[in-house]
């Protein structure tokens, strides 16, 4: 199965081949989902699974991820088009006070992998603004990474904010000082401790 070529080109990390494999498996009559579904979100299942297993580390998964969003260029404009239903929408972003990314960009290229449409935020991100994007985007999920101690309380305000506008939104909190005791004490509905894990639990709180 030629889609397997895009499977493979992503998971090789070849992020200037992926989009000719993209493009040619279309020219080739393979229907769009198919491609995203079986090529681009699996591969990215493949990686995550890897990394889990400890076979592969943060620099070859962002360079997967890499790879992937190159295919996933080409295929956007036709997934509009198709209407294809995004498995949900997720505001992400570093909080306030805090400007580290890369392992808030990984985790956004991982849910964009994984058929998440994906409004980043960026880094120093105020509750308020969380609050905001998420409402402006029928977002389901507030994501928020911090990488100093100094910042998490903003994760609890960011929660607390949303429990007080009784808004219908799911949080989930990461990054390296993060723990799952802290999630739990902020009231969030989530943590994970690295990328791969935040595509399974995104996955789970929208199903939920």
């Amino acid at each position: 199965m030629a889609v397997q070529d895009v499977f493979r080109a992503v998971v090789d990390f070849e992020d200037e081949k992926v989009p000719e494999l993209v493009r040619a498996e279309l020219d080739g009559g393979t229907p769009v989902e198919t491609v995203l579904n079986e090529g681009l979100i699996a591969a990215m299942d493949f990686v995550g699974k890897k990394f889990s297993e400890g076979e592969m580390f943060v620099p070859e998964m962002l360079m997967a991820a890499q790879a992937m969003k190159a295919g996933l260029e080409v295929l956007r404009p036709l997934l509009a088009q198709a209407e294809a239903q995004p498995k949900g929408t997720v505001v992400i972003g570093t909080v306030q006070g805090d400007l580290h990314d890369i392992g808030k960009n990984l985790v956004a290229m991982m849910l964009e992998g994984a058929g998440f449409r994906v409004v980043d935020l960026g880094v120093d991100v105020a509750p308020s603004r969380f609050l905001q994007a998420a409402q402006e985007n029928g977002a389901q999920i507030v994501c928020m990474s911090a990488l100093l101690t100094t910042t998490m309380p903003r994760m609890g305000e960011t929660v607390s904010a949303i429990r007080e506008q009784g808004l219908p939104l799911k949080t989930m909190v990461g990054g390296a000082p993060v723990t799952e005791e802290f999630a739990r004490r902020i009231g969030a509905d989530g943590y994970s401790e690295d990328a791969p894990g935040a595509v399974e639990l995104a996955r789970r709180l929208v199903a939920a």
